[in-house]
């Protein structure tokens, strides 16, 4: 119930729903409001008049999709109506964005008169560069796609038929070549006759699959010529002469199976008559026709791949739809046809075969990740889809004709996709599924928070660590019921009741005994202060990491830790530090939360120990040492210490990229650097931003979080000898999951030291 719980949660936390509109050019002025609107705007308007294509110079058009349904089949929800389906439909806009920076309008139909959706949509076309249906019924889908490419100068395309064919098709390409056999040759049974199943099977003939060969199924059994139950003229084209009439009879011989139907269709008994090397493409949401599990103890030769991400071999559509639109908006495309489609195809299988870049395999923690029987689809997050995908699209565009702005250099345009990437999100989820790939056990004081048992629940969902709660038991379990928080067998820990709590006594008597406490103290505040006995837990190796802070003063956090852990050998102090991911760029803001007047001697040990973390992140550091002056325009104490730390900094680590002392604004501007300092190390590309003091790193990074629409990770605390982060008061639930990874992964790393 949890997940059902965040779900609504997470639709209507902030501003309700899942998407916004924003301007992209500013109304400050009078000016400003004079091009925007009247008088201003007429000239562009009349310039559309007198050549209508001038549209897409002018407006959005050509970044402007709509996400098209009347909510007849929503999800595994079916037909809950137009007003209902509106969140999916929103979804959708968001994957959009994220994956191919394609905005979208969601549009809902309330109507299940397929002639009358037409018409609307028909009307909508000065409005849009391109058409998505989605969730819209069969047969009627099929209709309605039919009549509107037909009648419309723009791109048609239904997500559900054609997404899943297109992707699925590049799976069974490699499969093939997988398993040496030719595709005119092979036998294929659908299970699923609906939008998908139909578009399955109508792509694989299109690419050569003999009609003859294949097998269409629905629930009433084999689609067979004659056959008048539960028929319609697109299961009559594909309708076969046959004696096979049930899905067992057909699946005797075949070397392929689509399922796109319900959990459990393909039986274990079916799989065993099928020909040697069978390829299997369960598809079935959430639970496929036969699991990869099932399937592998039957047939040992089997390849399998499903619609879920926890088993290899996804057939996921946001491997399409962003990017085949990319490359048909760019092109500014009348259609999507089946040239597109193809070239959609055969771009996702030769990815497959690539090979796999180290971003990748570390994204998805695997090394193992090269072209085979569990690998025949490129990753879902993989970034190099888009810039694969979308060139060939386009490319196909325009060879087919349907292509109004022909792109001249495609390397400048492989070169345009990749700045709409940035490297944001893929830096947060390399930080998660690494931490998936090894999760560690992070103990969380404040056990009974409304916010750290949410946290739980998504770290539990995702594997993303294994908490450790500390508090009264009964106390924590009502909480997370009334919260619908299921815990499973997550640890809860009572100090008052602990096993343990004689020998962390001991421990933390001996450590601190010289510093006042004694034994007694050192029990009491064990009970009563989980910061202390998550510590020692810390310190035993009874957890990896600790998290606390949601409820708590900075201090009463890191005095404990100080006291049981302590700082590395060789430092100073402990440091602080936060990573600011913007939509399109990701910096570091150190120190920002602990070392109030830094010496110079602190300030180069902070830079060294950010370098040394940015680099756990898979970043090349760049580290700019911040003050009010560039390189002595200003002789003052203050600037004349950041230039001492300076130069420590190229004597302690001579190989790091750093220079100062810098003002911020130079070291974001290449432009103000090549004219001004071309002697610079930093070419306005620095990402590690060094402050002089807590007073001014503080103030930057919380402006540039509310101000920059920054999502704020930290404090990431640089230089104890174990994993201990500092959670924030305001901090929400994703925050605590990014620490929660963060302390993974630093976790992980302690391991193999």
């Amino acid at each position: 119930m949890s997940k059902f719980t965040d779900a609504l949660e997470y639709h209507r936390s902030g501003r309700k729903g899942k998407i916004e509109v924003i301007t992209t050019k500013p109304c400050e002025t009078s000016r400003d409001l004079s091009l925007a609107y009247s008088p201003g705007v007429a000239k562009p308007c009349l310039e559309i008049k007198k050549k209508p294509e001038m549209v897409y110079e002018y407006t959005a058009k050509g970044n402007l999709v709509a996400v098209v349904s009347n909510g007849t089949a929503v999800l595994g929800l079916g037909n809950i109506g137009a007003l209902a389906g509106k969140p999916v439909m929103e979804g959708k806009g968001v994957l959009f964005k994220s994956f191919a920076d394609i905005d979208v309008f969601d549009i809902e139909l309330n109507t299940n008169d397929p002639d009358e959706l037409i018409r609307a949509v028909q009307l909508l076309e000065p409005t849009f560069g391109g058409i998505n249906l989605e969730d819209i019924k069969g047969p009627e889908c099929f209709y309605i796609e039919e009549e509107l490419q037909k009648t419309m100068n723009i791109p048609v395309f239904h997500d559900d038929q054609h997404g899943t064919a297109i992707i699925a098709a590049a799976g069974m390409l490699n499969g093939l070549e997988l398993v040496g056999k030719k595709i005119e040759d092979v036998k294929i049974v659908f299970n699923g006759a609906g939008a998908a199943g139909i578009a399955c099977a109508n792509i694989l003939i299109s690419m050569g699959v003999n009609k003859n060969n294949l097998i269409l199924c629905d629930s009433k059994g084999v689609i067979y010529k004659g056959r008048t139950a539960g028929m319609n003229v697109y299961k009559e084209r594909l309708a076969l002469d046959t004696d096979a009439r049930t899905l067992e009879d057909a699946m005797k011989g075949a070397d392929i199976f689509f399922g796109v139907s319900v959990k459990g269709a393909l039986t274990a008994d079916m799989l065993r008559t099928m020909a040697k090397d069978p390829i299997v493409f369960a598809m079935a949401n959430p639970d496929p026709e036969i699991t990869p599990d099932d399937a592998k103890s039957v047939r040992g030769d089997v390849i399998i791949g499903t619609g879920r991400s926890d088993y290899n071999n996804q057939v996921n559509n946001v491997l399409c739809f962003p990017f085949l639109f990319r490359g048909a908006l760019d092109t500014q495309a009348s259609a999507i046809n089946e040239e597109m489609k193809l070239a959609a195809v055969h771009a996702l299988a030769q990815l497959a075969k690539e090979d796999v870049p180290d971003s990748v395999r570390r994204a998805y923690c695997n090394d193992e990740i090269k072209f085979g029987r569990e690998y025949l689809l490129p990753k879902p997050f993989d970034p190099r889809v888009l810039l694969h995908m979308a060139p060939a699209v386009a490319q196909a565009a325009m060879d087919s004709g349907v292509a109004r702005k022909p792109i001249l250099d495609m390397t400048k345009y492989v070169e345009h996709l990749e700045a709409l990437q940035g490297h944001s999100k893929e830096i947060m989820r390399t930080m998660i599924n690494k931490a998936k790939a090894g999760p560690k056990r992070v103990v969380f004081p404040e056990g009974k928070e409304d916010k750290i048992l949410r946290s739980v629940q998504v770290l539990l969902d995702e594997k993303i660590a294994t908490p450790i709660l500390i508090g009264d038991d009964k106390v924590i379990r009502e909480k997370a019921k009334t919260l619908n928080i299921d815990l499973r067998n997550t640890e809860i820990i009572n100090p008052r009741k602990s096993e343990k709590l004689d020998t962390y006594t001991e421990i933390l008597f001996t450590k601190r005994q010289r510093k006042g406490m004694t034994r007694y103290d050192a029990r009491r505040r064990l009970q009563k202060d989980g910061n202390y006995f998550g510590a020692i837990m810390v310190e035993q190796g009874d957890a990896d990491a600790l998290l606390s802070g949601i409820n708590a003063h900075y201090p009463d956090v890191i005095l404990p830790a100080m006291e049981v852990i302590g700082k590395k050998a060789r430092l100073s102090k402990v440091h602080g530090l936060y990573m600011m991911v913007f939509k399109k760029k990701v910096i570091f803001c150190a120190d920002t939360t602990v070392t109030i007047e830094p010496t110079a001697e602190e300030l180069a040990e902070t830079a060294i120990l950010a370098a040394e973390q940015v680099q756990h992140f898979d970043i090349t550091p760049r580290v700019a040492m911040l003050s009010f002056s560039n390189f002595g325009s200003v002789q003052h104490p203050l600037t004349l210490k950041v230039k001492k730390a300076t130069e420590l900094i190229k004597k302690w680590a001579p190989a790091l990229t750093v220079d100062g002392e810098i003002q911020a604004n130079v070291a974001l501007d290449p432009d103000i650097v090549k004219n001004q300092y071309p002697f610079s190390k930093l070419k306005g590309d620095a990402n590690i931003f060094i402050f002089p003091d807590l007073q001014s790193g503080n103030i930057s990074y919380k402006m540039l979080a509310k101000l920059g629409d920054a999502v704020a990770v930290g404090p990431i605390l640089m230089g104890m000898k174990k994993p201990i982060h500092v959670l924030q008061r305001a901090d929400d639930v994703s925050d605590i999951v990014n620490m929660a990874a963060v302390a993974v992964n630093e976790a992980q790393m302690n391991a193999l030291e």
